[in-house]
């Protein structure tokens, strides 16, 4: 007899991420790159494995082909199970036809087979797309000690802020009486983090219900938690202190990278507590030449500075040339930056080079925002590329 599982999680990673612009023509979201040497997805599969919780169903959708080659078997994340496991979960052919997942809840409740194999009594519901350390197990508890049917992470975010999210308003033990979807003038500062743990069988019910209404978008925040309020399911905020960080837009995931610099950084992902484990080629140490200067920034291994690097985090396998200069800037693998050439206040994908003099961004009090250089391009020498500005255009050949 196979053994039951207490919890499994559900992983929705299928989202399109349209504003990320470039970073997502050709990937999924939660497969972008970030801090160096990971993908957004490694924090949700890495607090998984830190928190106990051996079998996770990843649900991907929009150019899932990135995604799935680097989660794999899951061997980095300990994730390669016989029984359990990660596995990657795309909508498929059904005896009664087959459709694209509609929302959040349709893309859980497709996959209601999936978690019923295992038959735990508890589903956890996690977005692949946040940067944050967090123990699920202490939510679990929280959740088993309420004897709650559903509870919500929330974090607490400025008042100024609040309007942006979905708002939990809750008692004073944490009972949830009313959800607010990015109210005008919000009644607490408890935004949802996009994490749920539900009873297995109230969320296969919820499912079940929302999928027979027509009128439905199938959308936990817009439909299924509001549902179980309205019925008076006992539901619970669990109060989450910590780094949290919503990456879904070029600043967010600029902002998010650049918490990881500096002698005191945000987000400190040198502790070995709730290590943060990525699939990673093997490189060599990075190299700085006798003229380079390296202030304030994180340099990845396999990178080769001869030139200057401020406030900046470069992916492995970036080259800056003499008399180049890199500040305020994201830089993703394999890069290499041209004599003379100033990268400031840009981010620049994957094998992206310039020639020599080009300057690429503006400084980053200009107002013009952030320049944003697609993948697989080379830039010629002396090319100028203004902040703000988010370009594909000058692809290497064969690209």
């Amino acid at each position: 007899m196979l053994q039951k599982k207490e919890c499994v999680a559900m992983l929705l990673a299928g989202g399109q991420g349209s504003r990320l612009y470039n970073l997502t023509e050709k990937n999924a979201k939660p497969a972008v790159p970030f801090g160096g040497k990971y993908r957004i997805i490694d924090f949700t599969l890495s607090n998984c494995v830190n928190s106990g919780i051996d079998t996770v169903g990843v649900l991907t959708q929009y150019q899932p082909y990135v995604l799935n080659e680097y989660i794999g078997s899951g061997q980095p994340w300990d994730l390669d199970k016989t029984y359990g496991g990660v596995k990657i979960l795309p909508p498929y052919q059904r005896a009664n036809g087959a459709y694209w997942y509609k929302g959040t809840a349709n893309a859980i409740y497709q996959n209601m087979g999936f978690v019923e194999r295992y038959d735990p009594d508890y589903v956890l519901i996690l977005s692949g797309d946040h940067i944050y350390k967090m123990n699920y197990n202490r939510m679990l508890d929280f959740h088993k000690e309420h004897g709650a049917d559903c509870t919500i992470a929330v974090i607490d975010v400025p008042l100024s802020e609040a309007s942006r999210f979905g708002i939990m308003n809750t008692n004073d033990d944490g009972s949830i009486y009313e959800f607010e979807e990015k109210p005008a003038n919000p009644k607490s500062t408890k935004a949802s983090m996009g994490i749920y743990i539900f009873n297995t069988a109230m969320l296969k019910k919820y499912l079940e219900e929302d999928d027979n209404d027509p009128a439905s978008a199938n959308d936990f925040g817009k439909n299924v938690i509001p549902k179980m309020l309205a019925d008076g399911a006992r539901m619970f905020a669990y109060q989450f202190v910590g780094y949290w960080k919503d990456v879904g837009t070029i600043q967010s995931l600029w902002e998010a990278n650049m918490d990881l610099t500096g002698e005191e950084p945000k987000l400190d992902l040198r502790t070995p507590e709730m290590r943060i484990l990525s699939r990673n080629s093997t490189r060599p140490p990075h190299f700085a030449g006798e003229n380079a200067k390296i202030v304030n920034s994180l340099v990845t291994e396999g990178c080769e500075i001869y030139g200057t690097v401020i406030n900046s985090v470069l992916f492995g396998g970036v080259k800056v040339a003499e008399g180049a200069t890199v500040r305020d800037s994201v830089v993703f693998e394999e890069c290499e930056i041209g004599e003379g050439s100033v990268v400031e206040y840009s981010i620049l994908d994957c094998r992206t080079d310039t020639g020599t003099d080009c300057r690429i961004g503006e400084p980053i009090n200009s107002g013009k925002g952030i320049a944003l250089l697609g993948a697989d391009m080379y830039i010629p020498d002396g090319t100028v590329i203004g902040g703000g500005v988010m370009t594909s255009d000058y692809k290497k050949e064969g690209k």
